[in-house]
């Protein structure tokens, strides 16, 4: 019944999630509907939580896939914050490559 008055009210329920080695954020919020990915991280307080999170650096995504800011939200989307990469990984997989002994890429 809850469900159905947030529904009536236009309101969505979604979760924002980040990940460091020695942090895990999940949190759940709800918004408006038309609210968009950047939006409701602001609206989260994640962004006061964490300060190493730069929205201008890190990369977006929904259940995976990479959204863009402006990306508007579906009701129980997990909205996913991605740390930048330290290595790129081709680069770390030729070198794992060449110290088994096999020939470089």
């Amino acid at each position: 019944m809850a469900e159905a008055q947030q529904l009536q009210a236009g309101q969505l329920q979604v979760e924002i999630c980040y990940a460091a080695p020695d942090l895990c954020i999940r949190k759940p919020v709800s918004v408006q509907a038309g609210t968009t990915v950047q939006q409701a991280i602001m609206q989260s307080g994640v962004l006061r939580e964490c300060t190493a999170i730069d929205l201008t650096v890190c990369r977006v995504g929904i259940y995976g896939k990479l959204k863009t800011l402006d990306t508007v939200l579906r009701d129980n989307d997990r909205i996913e914050i991605y740390r930048p990469l330290i290595a790129d990984p081709k680069d770390s997989r030729r070198r794992r490559v060449v110290k088994k002994g096999g020939k470089g890429a």
